[in-house]
């Protein structure tokens, strides 16, 4: 398996995808920052807390915020790293020559996946580090402990949603021959959950039950609540209300009708939550998002182990 490991890994280092990819993720997300840095100047004061976890969670006047780019932008990722690493080699001829030598059939798949997620890390921790020190260096707050921690349970959080988006093209390019068919399909799943799947939930949401000007409190909450449920669906979902309770401390719970009653009347929590309280809080999220990578890799394990493979 160490072989496999070193092979693909150094494909993927040298490989033009891992450098535009790479380029592109970095241009995106340093120019969201930079734009909100210049919103944060306008807003922070003395007395706030946590001025440096806003530089990822603000956005600015024209561009979401770092973390949408970052949500965003990590399934394309760990698509790219995915959705070829096995038919490709099955459609050349490669995955047989490789198979006829001394090496067992498991520590190939467990090789690509165990190199495209250090890679996809590398990555994702040379993003947010570059981001940190641009942020660092413009607005000239350094991060204290609790700060740190968070960033670092940020970025743990990020790769395991990669590893999912990577399980899940790998688990594809094992089901269709066709490098072109694997990747279109999990892109078609990647725009399903990330654009389509909220406006489901929205409207299912309002055939369970209807709202309008006149609607109570409860009515609305309960129509929130139907929305919020359905859309924990969606991994994308998942990870964002992970990284937002993460990056906000001031956020004391996920349930959407208690979000819409707390800004309906006095906002945020006055006191922000410990570091272990909010690590609590998204603990379902984050163990969702570990599953569900965990179960698309096992069936992906599975089916690569019985397929027959044949020389060409």
């Amino acid at each position: 398996m160490y072989a496999v490991f070193r092979k693909e890994l150094a494909d993927y280092l040298s490989s033009k995808r891992f450098g535009i990819l790479f380029i592109l993720v970095l241009l995106a997300a340093v120019f969201a920052v930079y734009l909100a840095i210049q919103n944060i100047r306008g807003v922070v004061t003395p007395t706030t807390e946590f001025v440096f976890l806003k530089i990822f969670v603000a956005s600015g006047k024209t561009l979401p915020s770092f973390l949408f780019f970052i949500a965003l932008f990590i399934p394309i990722v760990g698509i790219a790293f995915g959705f070829d690493a096995i038919n490709s080699e099955r459609t050349s001829g490669n995955l047989s020559r490789l198979l006829s030598q001394p090496i067992y059939r498991d520590s190939v798949i467990n090789g690509k996946f165990l190199a495209g997620l250090a890679v996809l890390s590398v990555m994702i921790a040379s993003v947010i580090a570059i981001v940190a020190g641009l942020g660092l260096r413009i607005v000239g707050v350094p991060p204290n402990s609790e700060e740190i921690l968070r960033l670092i349970a940020f970025v743990l959080i990020s790769i395991v949603y990669g590893a999912f988006w990577m399980a899940l093209s790998i688990l594809f390019s094992i089901f269709f021959d066709r490098a072109a068919t694997s990747m279109l399909a999990s892109i078609a799943l990647w725009i399903f959950f990330f654009f389509f799947m909220s406006m489901i939930a929205g409207a299912i949401a309002d055939a369970r039950m209807p709202i309008d000007q006149s609607s109570s409190l409860e009515m609305i909450a309960k129509n929130i609540e139907i929305q919020g449920m359905l859309g924990r669906i969606s991994p994308c979902t998942l990870y964002g209300e992970a990284t937002t309770a993460l990056l906000t401390p001031e956020l004391g719970s996920l349930n959407p009708a208690l979000l819409m009653i707390s800004t309906l009347t006095a906002g945020r929590m006055l006191t922000s939550l410990p570091f272990s309280q909010s690590l609590l809080l998204v603990w379902p999220q984050v163990v969702s998002i570990i599953a569900l990578a965990a179960i698309c890799f096992a069936v992906s394990y599975i089916r690569f182990m019985k397929e027959e493979i044949r020389s060409i």
